[in-house]
C-alpha cells in the first residue's frame, strides 16, 4: 500500500511517501481503506517528536480517516465489507489502515467523504467539551479562541446552535469575516486590540460563563481572566508549546472552574465515541452544521498540507486525499 512515513522526527521534510506492508484485521479489529485523512495538530506534533504519545520512528500519522470497511477481524459485529465509516485511531496517513472496532462509526447518508474525515478530531474535540464539560446553556456567553481553527469553526456553530452567545476570538480581519459567517454573535480581533478588554467590553465587564481555550500557553492565562463569577474554561491545547504561567488570584475568588481535555486519554480510560460521532454525522448530513474544509491535498502532498497547517492561516480543516 501507499502511506506517508516519518522515519526521523523533524519538520515537514521528513514525511516521506513510501511503500509499506498490507495489513491485516486481527482479533476485534477492523481493515479500513482510506478515501481521506484529516490532518491535526496532534499530527504536526508526532512528526515533530513533541507528542505526548509519540512513540519512536519509523511512524506512520494520522489520527483521523473516512473510507470503506475492507474487511473485519474476529470478534467483530455490526460492521461488514462496503460500508461508509469514519475512523479514529492511528497511522492514517495509508491506503489501509486496522482499527479498533469501536473506533470505527457508519456513516449516515448525506454526508460527504472530506466532510466526515474532518468530524472525528476536531468536531467531536468541540462537541464534547462544550456540551459534556461545560454544560453550555442557552444564554450564555462562549468565548471560542481560535476561532477560524478546525476545533474553533465547530465550537463556533455547535455553541450557536446550542442557543449560546458566541464571541469568537481571531488573529486577522479575513478570518473575523469568515468566522461571522459561521454563526459567531460578537468577533474579537487581536489584531486590532486586546482580547480581553474587548471582550471585557462585549460582556458589560461581567466576563463569560464558558471559554474555551484551543491556543495554551500565554492564552490560557488571559482565559482565566476572561471568566465570569462560577464561570468555566475547558483547555484542550497547547499550540504555542510554551507554559502557562498563571496568578490563582484570577480565578479563585470567582469560584471558577477549570477542566482540561485530551482525546486520546479519555477514549483510553473508557470513553466510546461513536454515540456522539454518529450524532455529529446525522446533524452535519441534515445540514445544521458546515464542516470547513479549505484544503485538500493528494497523499504524496502530505508535505505541503503540514507546511500550511504550521503557517496557522488555514480556516477551518486540511484533508489529504487518499484514492
Amino acid at each position: 500500500m501507499r502511506a506517508v512515513r516519518i522515519d526521523e522526527f523533524g519538520g515537514p521534510e521528513v514525511l516521506v511517501p513510501v511503500q509499506a506492508a498490507d495489513p491485516e484485521a486481527g482479533f476485534g479489529e477492523v481493515l479500513v481503506r482510506v478515501e481521506a485523512a484529516g490532518v491535526n495538530r496532534a499530527d504536526a506534533l508526532l512528526r515533530a517528536g513533541s507528542y505526548h504519545r509519540a512513540g519512536r520512528p519509523p511512524l506512520i500519522p494520522g489520527l483521523e480517516a473516512a473510507g470503506t470497511v475492507a474487511a473485519v477481524g474476529e470478534g467483530v459485529t455490526g460492521l461488514q465489507p462496503g460500508q461508509r465509516v469514519m475512523v479514529l485511531g492511528a497511522g492514517l496517513y495509508a491506503e489501509l489502515a486496522t482499527v479498533p472496532a469501536e473506533r470505527v462509526t457508519v456513516l449516515p447518508d448525506g454526508i460527504g467523504t472530506l466532510e466526515a474525515a474532518a468530524l472525528p478530531v476536531a468536531w467531536l474535540t468541540a462537541w464534547y467539551c462544550l456540551r459534556n464539560l461545560a454544560g453550555l446553556a442557552k444564554g450564555e456567553a462562549v468565548v471560542v479562541h481560535a476561532a477560524a481553527s478546525g476545533v474553533g469553526s465547530a465550537a463556533v456553530q455547535i455553541a450557536a446552535g446550542i442557543g449560546a452567545r458566541v464571541i469568537a476570538v481571531v488573529s486577522s480581519a479575513d478570518k473575523a469575516v469568515w468566522v461571522a459567517g459561521l454563526g459567531a454573535n460578537d468577533i474579537v480581533d487581536t489584531s486590532t486590540g486586546d482580547d480581553e478588554q474587548q471582550i471585557t467590553r462585549l460582556t458589560d465587564g461581567r466576563g463569560a460563563d464558558v471559554v474555551l481555550d484551543a491556543v495554551g500557553g500565554s492564552a490560557f492565562a488571559r482565559s482565566l481572566r476572561q471568566i465570569a463569577y462560577a464561570g468555566r474554561v475547558i483547555t484542550l491545547a497547547n499550540v504555542a508549546l510554551e507554559p502557562s504561567t498563571v496568578d490563582t488570584r484570577d480565578f479563585y475568588p470567582k469560584n471558577a472552574t477549570i477542566r482540561g481535555f485530551q482525546l486520546t486519554n479519555l477514549m483510553e480510560h473508557g470513553y466510546d465515541p461513536r454515540d456522539d460521532l454518529r450524532e455529529l454525522a446525522e446533524r452535519t448530513a441534515a445540514g445544521a452544521y458546515r464542516v470547513p474544509v479549505e484544503a485538500v491535498f493528494p497523499l504524496q502532498q502530505a508535505r505541503e498540507a503540514h507546511e500550511l497547517l504550521e503557517r496557522r492561516g488555514n480556516r477551518g480543516k486540511i484533508v489529504l486525499t487518499i484514492g
